[in-house]
């Protein structure tokens, strides 16, 4: 197979630079331009031994050259206009976007790996970190739902983002947990356009750097017990190497730095057909680069998982 060029725009960020790893690990794929408009003219440090320097982001002075493939890792709200320039430079560029701002556009393709068909458009929306873990707690269930499903999320500070903030302020995080848009979340108004439209999500921000857990509690159609839950989630996932289903609580400390996503700890009360369990994964990797790099695969035509390591 032939060598894939890929732009990466927005390289600076924490996903950014898990983006700039896995690629540079991958057997087909290369990063040749790498944006910040922090860090132009810095070399990039990647796990290759080729030598790359950060290009301009500022719209002024950004100069795209022809690659197969751009990644737009960019803050909410800031995509549309590099889009505008990619597709006037290319307009059958592929391009991913991993910010929020696409995830409701039908022109684009949104696309969960484990939960979607393959791509077959030039434009893709990668999911949310939040959002992807509670696809993947949802899914096997949407059709034994009732009513609303309740879900508690906490994640590490890196999620929200690079940039100096309240959630990300460790002093503000010493000894602490920061509730915040706890009605209304983006992550929630995603699950509910393009899995369940009754989900009630409450998300909080803890005093560690990176890693997800969410909380479940799902009302069913007819009684589940734990063992018959564990099975409908096995089976359903039996196919997916980078999710695993268990019958304890997963532990968030074994899938931080890695691909996985573990979901287990099924607990009932049959005598209100009440489910409950946990899901954990690395938000800034399955949750977020991991599934870039997924879904150039797909794009490509190769196999989701190829190049990613457990």
């Amino acid at each position: 197979m032939d060598i894939k060029k890929i732009g990466l725009i927005g390289g600076r960020g924490f996903v950014g630079q898990e983006i700039l790893q896995l690629i540079s690990q991958h057997e087909f794929m290369e990063i040749t331009s790498i944006f910040s408009s922090s860090k132009a003219g810095e070399s990039v440090k990647t796990n290759s031994d080729k030598l790359l320097f950060y290009k301009d982001l500022s719209l002024e002075k950004i100069q795209l050259t022809d690659e197969d493939a751009f990644i737009l890792a960019l803050p909410n709200s800031e995509s549309k206009k590099y889009v505008d320039l990619i597709t006037k430079h290319n307009s059958r560029a592929i391009i991913i976007d991993i910010s929020s701002d696409h995830r409701f556009d039908t022109d684009w393709q949104y696309r969960v790996p484990e939960l979607s068909e393959k791509i077959s458009t030039t434009k893709i929306s990668n999911p949310g970190c939040y959002a992807s873990a509670m696809q993947f707690m949802l899914s096997p269930l949407v059709d034994q739902l009732v009513g609303h499903a309740n879900l508690f999320g906490i994640s590490g500070y890196s999620g929200a983002g690079a940039s100096p903030n309240q959630r990300n302020d460790l002093d503000a995080l010493k000894d602490n947990v920061l509730p915040y848009s706890l009605v209304s979340h983006l992550h929630e108004q995603e699950v509910k356009r393009h899995c369940y439209p009754n989900v009630l999500f409450t998300p909080h921000v803890g005093n560690f750097f990176r890693g997800i857990m969410i909380t479940g509690n799902f009302i069913t159609s007819k009684p589940l017990n734990a063992n018959e839950a564990y099975t409908l989630f096995d089976d359903f996932y039996k196919n997916n190497k980078l999710i695993s289903i268990q019958e304890n609580l997963p532990n968030l400390q074994e899938v931080v730095s890695t691909s996985l996503v573990k979901i287990g700890g099924f607990e009932t009360d049959t005598d209100n057909n009440r489910l409950t369990f946990c899901c954990v994964l690395d938000n800034l990797l399955k949750g977020a680069a991991t599934q870039t790099v997924q879904n150039l695969n797909s794009v490509f035509g190769w196999e989701d998982n190829l190049g990613i390591e457990l």
